[in-house]
């Protein structure tokens, strides 16, 4: 360790802020040392003579990686002074002090002993990534401080959170350590005309090939690294080209960080593992998509699932420093330099559905998330949906409290709907087919692009189980043996998932062969040429996440003579009463549901006049409001009485949306014996109307904004109120001797004149009739004088009688 490191110069001080508080809060950039020199200084201080040190990384590949640096440094291998744990890789020992572990595995040592018995002090390594794992963690771990451990310390080390408001939830000391970097040119080559962004990378990457040392092109995920290998292995490219992902095995990584700090001149295609969780030397080019996968709850399939987003200005500059960590460097960022990015990612505690953070904190004791210190607290709709699909499936009681079957989902460490396939299995037979099944959904897809069909997943498992260890790894720890041999699943896979997932079953559409209509409601299409196109009925287990038409990524067919006997136990019937849009009516039918599914129907003869009167509202409102007989008149009395509303408190709202909200409340009454559209035709809209409004108001609706106003001839004439202001259309004649214009409510509205020629076209607007007289009558009579001389055009108009008639009828 004879290498200095920015982080160096603030270590006393951040170890004597830990005795002093018993946490700190250590805000220090990628490449000053946070992640390694902390930990091992650590080591010879009491937190590690007193007990474990235990650091939290968001990654398996990070926690191995950071372990397995740390352990060379002091001449050993994993397992003895140092070691990790992760979901499947354990390397620990009686001798390891300080130990790294991914946050998910201090969740299940935590619920398993709130106390953490043995533990001195947890550091939270890379905390700005703010995986939901961490939050709860942290979370966690401050109940655990307050309540059983005064004595446990606490660390949090972040490289790009604005640690403010963090400091002021924990209430720990900030200590800043400044980074160690070189000048990095960044330039912007956003991809032109119809050029796809892969194959701009592989433009970028050869345009700068003979000036870069190793390059570092960082993409949104395996297949975006396999696409762009296979476009650069046809190009003239002469460097070698390597990956760098999670899923890689530890040896696979660590020759790759050995090539790149060996010298040789490499293209490394990486996920952002590399962006702030491994130290790859010798980087001189970034090369930056731009783009990440990131976990979002999918709503129609109701776990979360990863999709390509565009990343945060906090993480494209993670990426470029990783150019300028031993000299100057040069990023190339793939998108233009006028694109607005977001400033930091959203925490995945907003972004993704919270059923196994429901489960955990209700293994914890708490049923009220408000209870806990969170950072950013769980979303209520998200909380509230999560309980509510965890009680209906039996995970939680009526109370919120897990019950036995919740522990036994929660224990398995994988999303709760993949817990409850494998329990699911065990309780089929084919415990060891649903735990594959479990590994497939939760990993990547092994035959992207090939076909919807799961079995031929499952069959390329059996035939060649040696391309896919870290799967069968997975499928093993889910269920003993499921990795090495498995059940003969030909016959009773599709009653397994059935049962394991009835609301994901999915019935063709009428007509189209692609189309789905699911139990639980969403619609999904299966890609272009599928070999599973026109099968009657499907299990989705997975969907490319849109909300609409979301694309079928994995599904099994389901013989439809099968049908009957797996949905005995799952229909429901029930009477429904609607609106049939198509025939404009409202209509009764019995149906046989299976979730959204109508299976059965068959039209009702008798129908409860209420539900006929609600499902003739329900009509309205997908119809319009225009479907009611409105006349002229009553379009006048709604923008009279929607003004006065405005004016003066008490009057109600007449407005088309509320009016459309709240059609129980004035208009339900007048829908006696009605059942169609044309029946809407004869309702008493005037009646239902005026209603709204007591008779003080329907008295001072006529004083306050009359429909009508006399003029000089006598002739009364109605005001448009439908505008944004008040019109009164007059031909300019009728006006003459008046000198100015009604004012209405109290003075508080005022009349606009639209002064009409004899023809009735449009000659003058004005809202100050004198001035008009004086300034611009005479203009505008010289006008008309030549238009209409048949008509009467007095010299002085305040003082001439007002007529409609040309000057002969008149009797001029």
């Amino acid at each position: 360790m004879t290498h200095t490191f920015p982080v160096d110069t603030v270590i006393e001080t951040l170890f004597t802020a830990l005795g002093e508080h018993g946490g700190a809060i250590l805000e220090a950039p990628t490449g000053a040392g946070k992640s390694t020199r902390v930990p091992l200084r650590l080591l010879d201080t009491h937190w590690a003579k007193s007990g474990r040190v235990l650091m939290l990384e968001p990654r398996r590949v990070a926690a191995r990686s950071v372990a397995t640096f740390m352990a060379s440094q002091l001449h050993e291998k994993p397992g003895k002074t140092i070691g990790y744990r992760t979901r499947t890789d354990t390397r620990v020992s009686e001798e390891t002090r300080l130990e790294v572990v991914t946050e998910g595995v201090l969740t299940r040592m935590l619920l398993a002993d709130p106390e953490l018995n043995g533990i001195s002090l947890v550091i939270f390594d890379e905390f700005h990534e703010r995986s939901l794992q961490g939050d709860l963690g942290l979370a966690l771990i401050s109940e655990t401080r307050e309540a059983f451990r005064g004595d446990l310390g606490l660390l949090v080390m972040s490289a790009t959170l604005d640690c403010g408001p963090l400091t002021e939830r924990l209430g720990l000391p900030l200590v800043k350590s400044e980074g160690r970097s070189f000048p990095v040119e960044v330039r912007y080559a956003p991809a032109g005309g119809h050029q796809d962004w892969q194959q701009q990378v592989t433009g970028q990457i050869l345009s700068i090939e003979s000036e870069a040392k190793v390059v570092l092109v960082f993409l949104p995920g395996q297949s975006a690294i396999r696409e762009l290998s296979r476009l650069l292995s046809r190009s003239a490219l002469e460097s070698d080209v390597t990956e760098l992902h999670g899923g890689l095995s530890l040896d696979r990584q660590q020759q790759v960080i050995n090539r790149a700090a060996g010298g040789e001149s490499l293209v490394i295609l990486s996920t952002n593992v590399a962006e702030t969780s491994l130290t790859i030397e010798n980087v001189t080019h970034v090369i930056d998509s731009g783009f990440q996968r990131e976990p979002v709850y999918d709503p129609v399939r109701h776990r979360t699932r990863l999709v390509t987003r565009r990343i945060s200005e906090a993480s494209a500059r993670q990426r470029a420093g990783r150019a300028g960590r031993l000299g100057p460097g040069v990023c190339i960022r793939c998108w233009s330099e006028d694109e607005v990015m977001a400033r930091h990612n959203t925490p995945e505690i907003c972004r993704v559905g919270l059923d196994q953070l429901v489960l955990d904190l209700a293994r914890w004791g708490c049923l009220d998330p408000s209870q806990m210190q969170w950072l950013d607290h769980p979303p209520e709709a998200a909380w509230c949906s999560a309980v509510g699909r965890l009680t209906q499936q039996g995970a939680l009681d009526q109370s919120g409290a897990i019950t036995a079957h919740g522990e036994a989902i929660a224990s398995m460490g994988v999303e709760p709907s993949l817990a409850m396939l494998v329990l699911e299995g065990k309780k089929s037979g084919l415990a060891k087919t649903a735990a594959r099944i479990a590994a497939l959904l939760n990993e990547r897809d092994i035959l992207a692009g090939h076909g919807a069909d799961i079995r031929s997943r499952l069959q390329l498992l059996d035939q060649k189980p040696e391309r896919f260890n870290a799967l069968l790894q997975e499928a093993s720890r889910l269920v003993p043996g499921a990795g090495k041999h498995c059940e003969d699943w030909s016959e009773g896979l599709a009653a397994l998932l059935v049962k394991a997932m009835p609301m994901q079953l999915a019935r063709r559409r009428s007509n189209d062969g692609r189309r789905y209509q699911m139990a639980d409601g969403p619609g999904v299409i299966l890609p272009q040429g599928d070999a599973l196109e026109g099968q009657e009925w499907l299990v989705i287990l997975d969907t490319d996440g849109k909300p609409k038409d979301a694309l079928v990524r994995l599904a099994l067919p389901v013989p439809a003579d099968r049908i009957p006997s797996l949905l005995t136990t799952l229909t429901t019937a029930k009477e429904w009463v609607g609106w049939d849009a198509v025939r404009h009516r409202v209509i009764g039918r019995r149906q046989v549901l299976l979730g959204k599914i109508e299976l059965h129907s068959l039209p009702l003869q008798t129908l409860n006049t209420e539900q006929v009167a609600i499902a003739l509202l329900d009509g309205v409102r997908q119809e319009g409001l225009a479907s009611l007989p409105w006349t002229p008149r009553l379009k006048q009395w709604q923008a009279r009485v929607a003004r006065l509303a405005d004016l003066e408190d008490g009057w109600p709202d007449v407005r088309d949306e509320t009016l459309r909200a709240t059609l129980e409340t004035w208009l339900l009454p007048y829908l006696s014996g009605m059942r169609a559209m044309t029946d809407l035709k004869s309702v008493a809209l005037d009646n239902a109307l005026t209603a709204l409004l007591d008779y003080d108001q329907q008295r001072h609706l006529d004083q306050l904004l009359p429909e009508m106003v006399s003029i000089p001839t006598g002739r009364k004439v109605a005001l448009d109120y439908t505008g944004e202001r008040v019109v009164l259309a007059v031909k300019l004649q009728e006006l003459f001797g008046m000198r100015s214009l009604p004012e209405l409510a109290g003075g508080r509205v005022f009349i606009t004149a639209h002064l009409l020629t004899p023809a009735g076209r449009p000659a003058a607007i004005t809202d100050d009739l004198t001035r008009f007289w004086t300034e611009n009558y005479q203009a505008v009579r010289k006008d008309l004088r030549g238009r209409y001389p048949k008509h009467p055009w007095p010299e002085d108009p305040l003082n001439a009688e007002a007529t409609a008639w040309t000057k002969k009828r008149a009797g001029l």
